[in-house]
């Protein structure tokens, strides 16, 4: 026999268990969703791959991203980086320029879920 409390409990417990999932799935959500990544990429070949073969080497200047003592952390840190190169460069990119190439880096070598 199943008393209301212990229905109570399962709705309960069955509450936290979807929530949870939600949480979840949140977390491993894109970091940067919309990003166009084929846009992403030609920006990269076009404005950083040159700078960061001659300063880090590696394929397409992947060692600037993959190195032990990378600056990047967090999908936050990499909107960061973008930002301060593109400044330093001066190369007066859109908001959402730097938002497609950190999907493209994201996806390609960073891996943030």
């Amino acid at each position: 026999m199943t008393t209301r409390r212990s229905k109570a409990t399962h709705l309960t417990a069955a509450s936290a268990v979807l929530l949870g999932m939600l949480f979840a799935t949140t977390a491993l959500a894109d970091p940067f969703p919309d990003a166009d990544l084929d846009a992403g990429e030609e920006m990269h070949m076009d404005l950083c791959v040159a700078c960061h073969v001659e300063r880090f080497g590696g394929d397409q200047g992947g060692n600037a991203y993959t190195r032990a003592d990378r600056r990047v952390s967090s999908p936050s840190a990499l909107e960061q980086q973008l930002t301060a190169c593109t400044t330093m460069l001066n190369l007066d990119l859109f908001p959402e320029d730097e938002h497609h190439i950190a999907g493209y880096l994201n996806k390609h070598f960073y891996k943030f879920d």
